[in-house]
C-alpha cells in the first residue's frame, strides 16, 4: 500500500514538473501579471485566453478600460514579445527608452492614452543606444497623448510606420532623415514650429500629414519629393511657394486649406475656357451686367454690416461685460441642435439648444470675455475624448485653452440637470463667493439647456490621487532608463525625480492647506458649508504643491451643519492615505487606528518618505490627528478648527495663510 502511494506520488510530480519548469513563477505570464499589477481593469485571465502558451508575442489589450501606470520594467524580459497594443485606454506615466529600441518588439501601439515625457533617448544618452543592435520596430503609433518633447529615436532603420499626432513636441528634430524606410509618417497637431527640412530627405515616404500646426518653409522646395507621395496633408501651417493645378488634383483641395501663403495664379491654369471673339456691343452689356451685378453685391454687403453692427450694439446695452469677441478656431458644428457628446465610457450627455451661441459663458474672473457654448465646443474638439481628462462622480471633466489663454478645466454636472436655470444661477453665484486659498471656487459656467458646465482653473499637478499612487517616485539612475519613473531635468543637467513625493514636510503642508480649506467652509461662513465628499481626486495641487480644494457645494444639500462631522471623517481618511502611501480604505483605514492604538503608528508610515531628525515622530503625530478624525461615534471627532490647530502644532513653520 505504501510503495502504491509513492508511486503514485511520483507519477504526479513527473506529469506537474515540466509544466511548473516552463511556466513557473519566472514565465512570461507572470511578467505580465507584474506589469499590470497596478493598472485597474486588467484582467489575466482574459490575457491568458487569449496568449496558451508560455511565452507572450502578443499584448493586445486595445479599449478596456485600463487606468493606472504600468511597471515596464517586468515587460522588458518578455524576449519574444512582437506586438504590444495598448491603445485607446487611460493609461498614464513615462515610457522607457528602451520600448522604443528593443530587438524583438516588431508593433507598438498606444495611442489615446495620457502617457508623457519625451519619445526616445536624450542626446546625452546617444551613445548608450548606439552600441546597441538595430530595433526590429517597425510601426509606432503614441498619437492622442501626453508627450512633451522628441528626444532620439535611434537605430530604427526598420521603421515602416510613425503616428506622433496630437501630443505636445513643439520641435522637429534632426534624425527624422535617419529613417529611409519610413512610409507613413503623422506629425498633425503637434504644436510644432520651424521648417520641415529634416523630413525633407525622407524619399520613401508615401503618406504625409503635418497639418494643424506652426511650421513654415517653401512648398514644395523643403518637401519629400511628391512624386512618391500617395496622401499629403499640409492644412493649417504657415508655408509659402507655389502651388500648381496638379498637385490640387492628386491630393484634393483640403490638403491646403489655410496652409499659408500660395503663388498660384502663375501655375494653375484658368478652369474657364477661352471663347470666340464676340462683338463689340455683345462686350459692354456684359460690361454694364458686370458693374450692376458688382453694385448690387456692394449693396448687400453694406447692408449685412450694418445689422451685424446694430445686433452687437443692441447685445452690449444688454450685457455690458460682453465687449470683446475671441478669434475662433475652424472645427466643423453642425448647423442647429440639439448637440449630443460621448464619453470614454460610453456614457452620453445633450445640450437641447438649436444655436450654440444662444448659451453664454459667464465668467466671473474675466467678466469682459464674450465667450459661449460654441467657443468650449471649439476648444475642446467637440468635447472630444482627446479632451477628456477625467470621468468623475459629478460627471466628465473636460481641458481646455479658452482664447486669452485661458487654460481652464470644464466639467459637466450630471447630477444637476433637475435644477432650474434661475436655481443653477443662483448656486453658481453663491459658490463663486468662496474665496480662499486653499479652495478652488468656479470661474464660470454655461446653462446649455438643462446641461450645466462649470469651469476651473486648470491644476498642473493634477489631483492628489494622481499624484500619490500614480507618477513613481525614487531616485534615477540616469545610466538605467529600464526604470519607469516620473522624471524631471535639473539645471546641472542630471536627472532628479518627483522630489516633493518623499518629502515629508512637503505631505505636512498639503495636509494643512486641506485642514484650512475644510475650516473655512465649515467656520469661515455666518452659515456652515460641507463639502459632502472629500476624497483625493477632489483636491487639486498647485504649482507650489499648495492644495486647493475642488467640487464643494456641487449638491443640492451643500448647506448642512449636521453632517460637517462626515467631512471631518473623510479628511482623516485622506490624511492616513498621505502618511501611509495606501489606498484610504476601511480595511486600511481600521489597520492603521489599531497600529495607532497599539503604539505602533510608525510602522504604518510610506516607506517611500525620507526619514531625518524628528520627522517619524511628527509623521505618528499626524496619524494621531487622523486616529481622531476617523472615530466611529461621530460626536467624538474633533471640529476642523481643532485638527487645524493640532497639524499646525505637530511642525509651527506651516503658518497661517
Amino acid at each position: 500500500m505504501i510503495m502504491k502511494f509513492v508511486f503514485v506520488f511520483v507519477l504526479i510530480i513527473s506529469v506537474f514538473s515540466p509544466a511548473e519548469s516552463a511556466c513557473g513563477k519566472s514565465s512570461d505570464r507572470v511578467l505580465v501579471a507584474r506589469a499590470f499589477s497596478s493598472v485597474v481593469g486588467f484582467n489575466l485571465s482574459e490575457f491568458i485566453a487569449s496568449e496558451p502558451n508560455c511565452s507572450v508575442s502578443e499584448i493586445r489589450i486595445s479599449s478596456r478600460n485600463l487606468t493606472g501606470a504600468i511597471s515596464w520594467k517586468f515587460l522588458r524580459n518578455l524576449t519574444r514579445l512582437r506586438t504590444l497594443d495598448l491603445s485607446n485606454n487611460s493609461l498614464k506615466g513615462y515610457v522607457p527608452a528602451w520600448v522604443w529600441f528593443n530587438s524583438s518588439l516588431v508593433e507598438i501601439n498606444l495611442s489615446r492614452n495620457y502617457l508623457g515625457g519625451a519619445i526616445g533617448v536624450p542626446e546625452s544618452s546617444k551613445p548608450v543606444f548606439a552600441a546597441h543592435r538595430r530595433s526590429a520596430v517597425r510601426k509606432i503609433n503614441v498619437s492622442f497623448n501626453r508627450f512633451k518633447n522628441l528626444g532620439i529615436l535611434y537605430n530604427l532603420q526598420n521603421l515602416t510606420s510613425l503616428d506622433l499626432s496630437h501630443n505636445d513636441l513643439k520641435i522637429l528634430p534632426f534624425w527624422f532623415s535617419n529613417m529611409t524606410k519610413l512610409e507613413s509618417l503623422s506629425i498633425s497637431g503637434c504644436n510644432i514650429s520651424g521648417n520641415l527640412k529634416p523630413i525633407s530627405k525622407i524619399k520613401s515616404l508615401r503618406s504625409l500629414d503635418v497639418s494643424d500646426n506652426h511650421l513654415n518653409g517653401n512648398f514644395p522646395a523643403d518637401f519629400p519629393p511628391l512624386s512618391g507621395l500617395k496622401f499629403l496633408n499640409i492644412s493649417f501651417n504657415n508655408f509659402t511657394g507655389h502651388l500648381d493645378r496638379e498637385n490640387l488634383q492628386k491630393f484634393s483641395h483640403s490638403a491646403f486649406i489655410h496652409a499659408g501663403h500660395f503663388n498660384s495664379h502663375k501655375s494653375i491654369p484658368s478652369p474657364i475656357k477661352k471663347s470666340a471673339p464676340k462683338s463689340k456691343p455683345k462686350s459692354k452689356i456684359l460690361i454694364i451686367a458686370a458693374v450692376i451685378a458688382s453694385s448690387v453685391f456692394l449693396v448687400i454687403i453694406i447692408a449685412a454690416s450694418i445689422c451685424v453692427y446694430m445686433k452687437r450694439k443692441q447685445r452690449r446695452k444688454k450685457n455690458k461685460w460682453l465687449i470683446s469677441k475671441p478669434i475662433q478656431l475652424p472645427f466643423k458644428l453642425e448647423k442647429s441642435g440639439p448637440f449630443a457628446f460621448e464619453t470614454e465610457s460610453g456614457a452620453s450627455w445633450v445640450a437641447d439648444i438649436k444655436e450654440p451661441t444662444s448659451a453664454p459663458v459667464v465668467m466671473f474672473e474675466k467678466p469682459l470675455l464674450n465667450l459661449s457654448f460654441k467657443d468650449l465646443i471649439a476648444a475642446t474638439s467637440h468635447f472630444g475624448k482627446e479632451s477628456l481628462l477625467a470621468e468623475g462622480r459629478c460627471g466628465p471633466v473636460y481641458r481646455a485653452v479658452l482664447p486669452g489663454e485661458l487654460h481652464v478645466a470644464i466639467k459637466v454636472l450630471e447630477h444637476a440637470r433637475h435644477l432650474s436655470h434661475e436655481g443653477a444661477t443662483a448656486m453658481f453665484e453663491d459658490l463663486s463667493r468662496f474665496k480662499h486659498p486653499n479652495l478652488l471656487p468656479i470661474s464660470g459656467f454655461c446653462i446649455a439647456g438643462k446641461e450645466k458646465l462649470v469651469l476651473y482653473e486648470f491644476m498642473a499637478n493634477g489631483d492628489l490621487h494622481r499624484w500619490l499612487h500614480e507618477l513613481p517616485a525614487g531616485p534615477r539612475n540616469v545610466e538605467d532608463w529600464s526604470t519607469d519613473t516620473w522624471e524631471l531635468q535639473n539645471g546641472g543637467g542630471s536627472i532628479i525625480t518627483s522630489p516633493e513625493k518623499i518629502e515629508w514636510h512637503t505631505r505636512h503642508r498639503i495636509a494643512v492647506g486641506i485642514a484650512r480649506g475644510l475650516a473655512y467652509l465649515h467656520h469661515g461662513q455666518s452659515k456652515p458649508a460641507v463639502h459632502g465628499h472629500l476624497v483625493p481626486s477632489n483636491i487639486l495641487l498647485a504649482e507650489d504643491f499648495e492644495p486647493r480644494i475642488a467640487d464643494f457645494g456641487l449638491s443640492p444639500d451643500r448647506v448642512d451643519s449636521s453632517s460637517a462631522e462626515s467631512d471631518v471623517y473623510n479628511f482623516g481618511v485622506v490624511l492616513v492615505e498621505l502618511l501611509t502611501g495606501q489606498p484610504g480604505t476601511a480595511e486600511i483605514v481600521k489597520w492603521v487606528r489599531r497600529l495607532v492604538k497599539e503604539g505602533r503608528g510608525g510602522d504604518a508610515i510610506d516607506s517611500r518618505l525620507q526619514l531625518a531628525d524628528d520627522s517619524v515622530s511628527e509623521m505618528v503625530e499626524c496619524l494621531r490627528v487622523g486616529y481622531l478624525c476617523t472615530a466611529e461615534a461621530a460626536a467624538k471627532r474633533p471640529t476642523m478648527q481643532q485638527v487645524l490647530g493640532l497639524l499646525k502644532d505637530i511642525h509651527p513653520t506651516a503658518t497661517e495663510v
